[in-house]
């Protein structure tokens, strides 16, 4: 499998669970603002719709929804325990938090990372504030989002949250978020993928 990815970017949820799994995978670096890959291909033929991430089967299929990459790299090692049963009503919570994470919480900040007016902006903010004291609320009774299971929603919030210091809006405010990251990043799949996202080391596991 290859994963496309930009440091720091939706794709270091995949990037965690890939690790977390132990899954042979290889590492694509896309830039963001050429669409270029590290290996000089033009990203817009991996993924029509240019954003990242994208995951590329051995037989050549590409996965381009980050809710539906974690869903299926779950699936290859239901072992793992990082989803419930697909015919469970905890994977139906599950597909809830993966949706939460990608509309109300990846698409809220998204505006943000465009030059856009401070009225609009602070509008942005009371919105997204809203639903992260949600969150500070669901994890000060929870260690994970699903209970007591790490699964792969975790490593989703887990990456949105670390946006918020790109926002200059600091998570202490939220002090059981931080707690819960402090959980997510003391998995050594967390701290490995940091590791090669930041320094750009060990771009291939196998």
């Amino acid at each position: 499998m290859k994963l496309y990815f930009t440091p720091e970017a939706c794709s270091m949820a995949p990037h965690i669970v890939l690790r977390e799994l132990n899954l042979p995978f290889d590492l694509i670096q896309v830039d963001h603002a050429t669409k270029t890959t590290s290996a000089g291909e033009n990203y817009w033929s991996i993924n029509p719709h240019g954003y990242i991430a994208a995951l590329m089967l051995d037989n050549g299929e590409v996965l381009t929804e980050g809710s539906t990459i974690l869903e299926f790299l779950a699936d290859l090692k239901p072992e793992a325990g990082l989803a419930p049963p697909v015919d469970s009503w905890q994977r139906i919570r599950l597909r809830e938090w993966l949706s939460f994470l990608s509309c109300e919480l990846n698409c809220a900040m998204s505006p943000l990372f465009r030059d856009i007016p401070q009225q609009v902006r602070d509008q942005i903010f009371t919105r997204l504030f809203r639903r992260i004291d949600s969150l500070n609320e669901t994890l000060s009774q929870q260690p994970y989002l699903l209970g007591e299971t790490f699964s792969v929603a975790d490593p989703y919030l887990y990456t949105l949250l670390r946006w918020l210091a790109w926002f200059s809006i600091d998570l202490g405010r939220w002090p059981e978020l931080v707690r819960y990251q402090e959980r997510i990043a003391a998995r050594p799949s967390a701290q490995a993928a940091l590791s090669v996202e930041l320094n750009g080391k060990s771009p291939r596991t196998h």
